[in-house]
């Protein structure tokens, strides 16, 4: 099987639509200096064939009352302009009396008169195609009175030479004006090409790590629209890198005290000879399996959630809706059995431009930590005031201390009063969440408890 031709390069497409450009240009303006020369040819020829038979016409006089021509000189000077072309002459008078000219066995074929003044035509003299005129001279003596007809002709030699020669006159100079124009174009598209072989070096030249966008500056505005979108890609791909990066690193940070913990946990519970002292050991080892469990779901969750909200499509969300799905899938119950949660929307719907997935994940992570952290009795809300839309949770409690809040977004962001069932992961993302649609995170201490919320611009609710 035969391997792919290479594609052409970019120079070599421009150049080769370039020279298409021009040789439909050449074709062009071949057939129009044709045309052109034909018709220049054809009437300088023309004009020396009537010439010639004018004065083959004024040579003619009447003698003794019959026609007589005497051919004069300068008809032939004419004629003898077209050394290489055949001629022919022929004069006849009233009834087509032939008078004088060549061999009368070679005439040719005269189509009928026409309106009286010089007739050119074309026809076959000697089998070679001729161009002809013929012109009419009337006498109306005492002793002679009729017409006399001059016929004149000679073939196309001498026309098609001058029609070639007109036409290279043409060509020559755009020929070499095309291959001027052809240097000059592979010098300009040279030219134009430097900026992307400088993108090209550059991009070799970097660590398969730096993603850092490229300078735009100077470049024309063609590549700046080119490079202008490359660097957003690369800076969706670096937000991508860096956030597997965080989960590998999270991952292998935050995994290796709590397995080193239950293998111990595990081990006292293989040694204790007691049978309260290896309960004890048991249930120490389900909360940090449980812990652990909370912890993986939670690293996974923020992954997916750095992920979604860089490729996933905004769509219009309604944020009581997401209220109203955590309130029905009940998890609370598993986090809190038995605490009092309470559903706060109202009939105007509150719209935002988002992924549902996202602000599932931080609405949810926002009542997580209310039922774990917080007072009850909880609520859950959405409401708009202004331009903002509001999806909020609230408790009965004081809130967070100051250090958590300050710290707001960063992972792991824990107090020393926390619990140790805390990942501490929770809040990182809903400030992820918050960030990626233009939003931020309000904490505020209220009168009747502490409400956290995640606050987005409103969009409009299309009908």
């Amino acid at each position: 099987m035969a391997e792919p031709r290479p594609p052409l390069t970019l120079a070599a497409r421009v150049l080769g639509a370039v020279l298409l450009i021009l040789l439909l240009g050449g074709v062009l303006v071949s057939g129009s200096a044709w045309l052109n020369g034909q018709q220049a040819a054809r009437q300088a020829y023309d004009r020396i064939l009537l010439g010639a038979a004018r004065d083959i016409a004024e040579s003619v006089r009447i003698q003794e009352g019959l026609p007589v021509a005497d051919l004069p000189v300068s008809a032939f000077q004419l004629l003898a302009q077209a050394p290489d072309d055949r001629i022919y002459y022929a004069v006849h008078g009233p009834g087509q009396k032939f008078i004088t000219g060549v061999d009368p066995e070679s005439a040719v074929r005269v189509p009928e008169p026409g309106s009286g003044g010089p007739d050119y035509f074309e026809a076959k003299l000697n089998g070679e195609p001729a161009r002809f005129v013929r012109i009419t001279r009337r006498f109306a003596e005492r002793n002679f009175s009729g017409p006399v007809e001059v016929v004149v002709g000679q073939t196309l030699r001498a026309r098609k030479a001058m029609t070639a020669d007109l036409m290279l006159d043409a060509l020559l100079p755009m020929a070499v004006a095309g291959l001027a124009l052809m240097a000059i174009a592979w010098l300009v598209i040279r030219t134009a090409l430097r900026p992307l072989e400088a993108i090209t070096d550059d991009l070799a030249r970097r660590d398969p790590y730096d993603l850092t966008p490229i300078a735009t500056g100077r470049l024309p505005r063609e590549l700046q629209v080119v490079l202008g979108a490359m660097n957003r890609f690369m800076g969706r791909l670096d937000g991508q890198v860096e956030a597997m990066r965080n989960l590998i690193s999270d991952t292998a940070h935050q995994l290796r005290t709590p397995v080193a913990a239950m293998r111990v946990q595990a081990e006292t519970a293989v040694a204790e000879p007691g049978e309260a002292a290896r309960r004890h050991a048991l249930d120490r080892l389900l909360a940090r399996t449980r812990s652990l469990g909370r912890l993986l779901d939670q690293l996974l969750s923020r992954a997916l959630v750095v992920h979604r909200t860089d490729s996933a499509p905004r769509l219009a969300v309604d944020l009581r809706e997401v209220a109203l799905e955590i309130m029905e899938r009940n998890d609370h119950a598993l986090l809190a059995p038995g605490s009092d949660l309470r559903l706060e929307i109202g009939e105007d719907p509150v719209m935002v431009q988002a992924d549902a997935f996202s602000l599932g994940e931080a609405a949810g992570n926002l009542l997580g930590n209310a039922l774990r952290h917080g007072t009850p009795p909880v609520s859950i809300g959405a409401e708009q005031r202004g331009p903002d839309a509001i999806l909020w949770v609230r408790d009965a409690g004081p809130g967070p201390g100051p250090a958590v809040t300050e710290h707001l977004g960063r992972r792991f962001n824990r107090s020393a009063g926390t619990q140790e069932n805390s990942t501490g992961i929770g809040l990182s993302i809903v400030a992820s969440v918050a960030a990626a649609f233009g939003g931020r995170v309000d904490m505020v201490r209220e009168d009747d408890g502490f409400r956290a919320a995640l606050v987005l611009p409103a969009a409009e609710e299309k009908p």
